[in-house]
């Protein structure tokens, strides 16, 4: 089945990897991150033992591991001299881990010692990094998206300089930030905000100032951020994927299926009412060089969909 439309075209593969089957899978296994190696290996953080799933281009799994990550979430994928990293986040133990691709813990990024975590709880979602790559300094950003919704900055060591809760700029505090990115498509990186509670996205600065707001009139439920190319591709929890341009205005929608979002259980559906060609629950996203995007979704079992370029 073929989705979308001129250079947004893509080819639907249904179930393109599954997770493996485990009691842990089918109690939970929700696929929440997902990411591709300079290999062209798939990366998927799902809610299952091992929770670190990498597979070939066909679907295959190659290798797994990852034995203490229940609340499995945020992934993001990092190069550091020649090196490739894991950041991962577990919103249930609060860990914020960076790992090599074998699985060695190389940094742990603590919960700071703010007023608001005396009886607040502290439920971490996602990191971005500044990356020495792109010119960056390597200042670590950590969303607790699903506890304070608060965003805290940390220096390459994982030194804490300080924390955003939105009453900064003008659009207003964060509701649900549930991930962030650092987007260097136009020189000076900024860095954006799913602030997804509230329906939009905020753009802030590197030393933590507002920029602006945007999205509120195309997006409902933002939950993260890849780019390809001069287009940011959006994840959308309320059944769709979003495809803006270099300037942040709407091309299309991928996959749209709103209503689904309003039934009984959802998202958690029986089988008969998850559709070829449409999405339950997009909870991450990312594109190899070649321009296929590979979704996970949050739905028990987890839901892996491979959009090949057309």
């Amino acid at each position: 089945m073929r989705i979308g439309g001129g250079e947004h075209t893509y080819e639907w593969i249904e179930n393109w990897a599954r997770i493996p089957e485990s009691a842990s899978d089918r109690a939970n296994g929700r696929t929440h991150g997902v990411a591709v190696d300079s290999r062209g290996r798939i990366i998927v953080f799902h809610q299952a033992d091992p929770a670190v799933l990498f597979f070939d281009d066909s679907g295959k799994l190659l290798s797994a591991w990852g034995d203490r990550f229940p609340g499995a979430h945020g992934l993001t994928l990092v190069r550091e001299n020649g090196s490739e990293y894991l950041w991962l986040t577990d919103h249930d133990t609060g860990e914020v881990v960076k790992t090599t691709l074998e699985g060695r813990a190389v940094l742990n990024i603590e919960r700071p010692e703010l007023k608001i975590y005396r009886e607040g709880k502290y439920a971490p979602t996602w990191v971005a990094v500044n990356e020495e790559r792109f010119g960056g300094n390597g200042d670590i950003w950590v969303t607790d998206g699903y506890g304070m919704s608060c965003i805290h900055r940390y220096d390459k060591s994982g030194g804490y300089l300080g924390s955003l809760d939105g009453s900064e700029g003008r659009a207003g505090a964060f509701k649900c930030p549930h991930a962030l990115w650092l987007d260097t498509r136009h020189g000076e990186p900024e860095l954006y905000i799913a602030d997804r509670g509230n329906h939009r996205i905020q753009v802030y600065d590197l030393e933590s100032r507002f920029k602006r707001a945007l999205g509120a009139d195309l997006l409902t439920s933002p939950c993260g951020f890849f780019t390809h190319g001069e287009f940011l591709l959006i994840p959308e929890l309320y059944a769709r994927l979003a495809v803006l341009d270099g300037e942040d205005r709407l091309v299309c929608y991928l996959g749209e299926n709103e209503a689904v979002c309003k039934l009984e259980g959802w998202p958690n559906h029986p089988k008969h009412l998850i559709e070829v060609g449409k999405f339950n629950s997009p909870h991450h996203l990312a594109a190899d060089p070649a321009g296929n995007i590979y979704v996970v979704e949050w739905i028990i079992g987890g839901r892996i969909t491979r959009l090949a370029k057309c």
